[in-house]
């Protein structure tokens, strides 16, 4: 089996407890990592407004605000459609592998079953179809051949150098 001991219950557990000690520090890191980030982009990109001054100054602001906002939320809305559009075409490209892979079909196992039975299976159970297949061959009957004699001719020496003729062939003997 293996070459070395197995490990014990209580220290697999242990080192698992340790494992998952370890990713809850990581995880928490990079949750502050993020939040710092954050941060930084927001002083750097958005600078705290001034509020001091009169009402005119601060409707001002307010004003560039919202025309700010109007053209975030329209981004927003332009890359969430376009997001759309890709996941829809991501779909549409999966679907189309999929039918030119083709769908696997089972192998089928042989049956022994009479016409009657798979007619009734296919059918359902409220059709009663009785079908004799063997009524429906044509029935063969065997023709008498007619064997074609060949009559032979002799040339001057007495040999068979030419037998007959037959439906347009030349026999030789």
């Amino acid at each position: 089996m293996s070459e070395g001991k197995k490990m014990t219950s209580s220290r697999r557990h242990h080192l698992k407890s340790l494992m998952l000690q370890i990713a809850a520090t990581w995880l928490e890191q990079e949750a502050t990592d993020i939040a710092a980030a954050k941060e930084a982009y927001m002083a750097e990109n958005c600078a705290q407004p001034d509020l001091s001054g009169d009402q005119a100054a601060l409707m001002e602001i307010c004003k560039k605000l919202h025309q700010a906002l109007d053209k975030i939320d329209e981004d927003r809305y332009d890359a969430e459609a376009k997001v759309a559009k890709s996941d829809k075409e991501i779909e549409d490209l999966k679907l189309r592998v999929v039918e030119l892979a083709g769908v696997k079909k089972p192998a089928l196992k042989k049956v022994r079953m009479s016409a009657d039975a798979m007619l009734q299976a296919l059918l359902g159970g409220k059709h009663k179809v009785t079908m004799d297949l063997r009524s429906n061959l044509k029935q063969v009957k065997k023709e008498v051949k007619e064997e074609v004699s060949v009559r032979s001719r002799t040339v001057g020496t007495g040999n068979k150098s030419v037998v007959g003729y037959t439906c347009g062939h030349l026999l030789t003997g």
